[in-house]
């Protein structure tokens, strides 16, 4: 059995600590704390701080990314699209620039493997160059194990 991975980047409009990001940040926790409680999470990467916003995986402080590790893509899409998660997001293009280049990557890996930040970030790559295939996909075309 396999479970679901996924990486999401996005590049902030203002440091973390701007007033301008505020809203984003003071709902982190929340939503975290969501999905943690969520039916299918596994795991998530998370710094000290109890988030991943201080972790500096692209060399540069205004990317900040987001992973974790789901039993199944329903769970994952069950989190992001039908829980209050999407009533942050909808406020996004308030704290992050709108990319062109994909920002999400889902893949399967092994039920006992917690991913790496290298491995995500080449699925991400893998997935910007080749488009959506089993080995790295989008929440567009998705696969199933």
């Amino acid at each position: 059995m396999c479970h679901l991975a996924q990486l999401n980047i996005a590049k902030l409009l203002h440091p973390i600590d701007h007033p301008e990001i505020s809203g984003f940040v003071n709902n982190l926790e929340q939503i975290n704390q969501l999905a943690e409680n969520s039916p299918g999470f596994v795991w998530r990467l998370q710094s000290d701080a109890g988030n991943a916003t201080d972790i500096d995986a692209f060399g540069n402080p205004l990317i900040i990314i987001n992973m974790s590790v789901w039993k199944s893509l329903e769970d994952l899409k069950n989190f992001v699209f039908d829980s209050h998660h999407m009533n942050i997001m909808q406020k996004r293009r308030h704290w992050f620039e709108k990319s062109k280049s994909p920002h999400i990557v889902l893949w399967y890996i092994p039920k006992d493997h917690i991913p790496t930040i290298e491995e995500a970030k080449k699925k991400l790559e893998y997935l910007t160059i080749n488009r959506e295939s089993k080995d790295a996909f989008s929440f567009r075309k998705t696969y199933q194990y």
